[in-house]
């Protein structure tokens, strides 16, 4: 066993012994020796490779730019916001100076548009409401109407929106009741909120009532 042991060469690898070829001199080659212990290493190192989880590493950088890039998002999406109320803003602002100029001029658009405006509705009902008016009264806000049933009962219907004394008073914007009847905005007023409350926003919409041809019919 000796012998065996001289001739070949023992070496030593931790918790194995390698025995390995040796040369004249009776010394190990270190090739024959490290191969098997290369083996051994390498076979641990595979294992410890598939038991370890795979953990993302993200680079501080890398990090820091996706933060700066979520802020430059936000930053983008308030400044379009900001954007779109200036706009909206814009927007009401020339409706209001719009619809002022239409009332500092007079006539019938700017009498529809300040009794909408005293309403506090929208004046998208100026053009339905202007065509009631011209059906009613013809535009004229001292329009008598004296051959209906109302007129018979002496009670004709009067102005713009050809509403009889007691309709008027009734429903006349309280800001407006000590206007006369044949006032043209007040008795703008009282026609529309008749309309609204007997027959409906969409009536008023529409511009007033129809028949099955699709006539215009009086309120």
């Amino acid at each position: 066993m000796i012998a065996t042991t001289a001739a070949v060469g023992a070496v030593a690898t931790g918790a194995f012994t390698a025995i390995v070829p040796a040369l004249e001199d009776g010394t190990a080659t270190s090739a024959a020796a490290d191969g098997p212990y290369d083996a051994a290493l390498a076979s641990s190192s595979t294992a410890l490779e598939k038991a370890a989880p795979a953990v993302s590493m993200v680079p501080v950088e890398l990090a820091a730019e996706a933060e700066s890039i979520e802020e430059h998002v936000a930053r983008v999406v308030q400044a379009a916001d900001l954007a779109e109320l200036h706009a909206k803003q814009a927007r009401e602002q020339a409706e209001r100076e719009r619809v002022q100029a239409l009332i500092a001029r007079g006539g019938l658009d700017g009498w529809i548009a300040e009794a909408l405006q005293v309403l506090e509705l929208p004046q998208s009902l100026a053009k339905p409401v202007k065509k009631i008016i011209m059906a009613e009264s013809g535009g004229n806000p001292r329009a008598v109407n004296n051959w209906d049933a109302n007129a018979r009962r002496g009670t004709p219907s009067q102005g713009l929106m050809q509403t009889i004394p007691t309709t008027y008073r009734h429903y006349v914007h309280p800001d407006m009741k000590n206007r006369p009847i044949t006032d043209p905005v007040a008795n703008i007023t009282a026609g529309i909120r008749y309309m609204i409350d007997n027959y409906g926003m969409s009536t008023l919409e529409r511009g007033g009532r129809t028949n099955s041809s699709g006539n215009y019919v009086g309120y």
